[in-house]
């Protein structure tokens, strides 16, 4: 079944209109029809609207509200990425995962070993098109929300943003208490604010760890292995996805 996302004001009792480019994708590449269900959510409560297409017209598809799945598919916690800037595209691919596997906000940090850095122009720009990769990810994952990319962030301004955060970790190649880390991942429960950070290709300056470390921010391993900063990210969130989903 397909998901589209719509404003909440687009949602009036039982009838739902979807405008936008998401017409022409329901008319002319999928080509649905009248009285062919698909799922809506207006991105902000989580919840899955099931309607059926009553009418089409040039510019909206009016639909039909059939039920509303209240559970939805969310996490039972926010979590809260921090990603280090990668190179060329990796960047796209981290958002678009992450999205998957449920995570709530994604923050790109410029740390100092960071190749890329980008100026106000760049960084607008590529906010635009991670946001879009974020939308995408969340219809085919069936989010009930999408989650939101927020602007460039330093090391110091992302540690202060992770304050709200119950629970708060930072991968480290120099942590090697793999209990420790299990003892936190283990240690997690539903409704915990939950902060992963996770350095660029060239990791984190022992400085920025710190820096993590003296806000209360704890070091874990991820193995014996040194992964790949888009492999990190991912691993992580796995874990927490696998401790919190029922």
């Amino acid at each position: 079944m397909y998901q589209f996302f719509v404003d909440a004001a687009q949602i009036q009792g039982h009838r739902i209109i979807i405008t936008g480019k998401d017409v022409n994708h329901i008319k002319n590449v999928l080509r649905m029809k009248k009285g062919e269900e698909i799922s809506v959510s207006n991105g902000v409560d989580g919840k899955e609207y099931r309607c059926g297409i009553e009418e089409f017209s040039e510019e909206e598809v009016i639909c039909t509200l059939r039920f509303i799945k209240e559970e939805g598919l969310e996490l039972p916690s926010k979590v809260y990425l921090f990603q280090g800037l990668p190179k060329a595209d990796k960047m796209e691919l981290v958002i678009q995962k992450a999205v998957e596997l449920g995570v709530y906000e994604v923050i790109p940090v410029s740390c100092r070993r960071a190749v890329v850095k980008l100026d106000a122009k760049k960084e607008k720009s590529k906010i635009t098109r991670w946001q879009g990769i974020a939308e995408a990810a969340a219809k085919q994952s069936k989010r009930g929300i999408i989650p939101e990319i927020k602007n460039v962030m330093t090391m110091k301004e992302a540690v202060a943003y992770s304050q709200k955060c119950r629970v708060r970790m930072i991968p480290y190649e120099l942590a090697e208490d793999m209990k420790e880390t299990k003892r936190i991942i283990d240690g997690l429960k539903p409704g915990e604010d939950i902060a992963v950070f996770i350095g660029p290709e060239g990791g984190f300056e022992e400085a920025e760890i710190k820096e993590a470390m003296e806000s209360g921010i704890i070091p874990i391993t991820l193995g014996k292995r040194i992964l790949r900063t888009e492999t990190a990210g991912m691993t992580v969130l796995s874990w927490i996805m696998y401790r919190l989903e029922e």
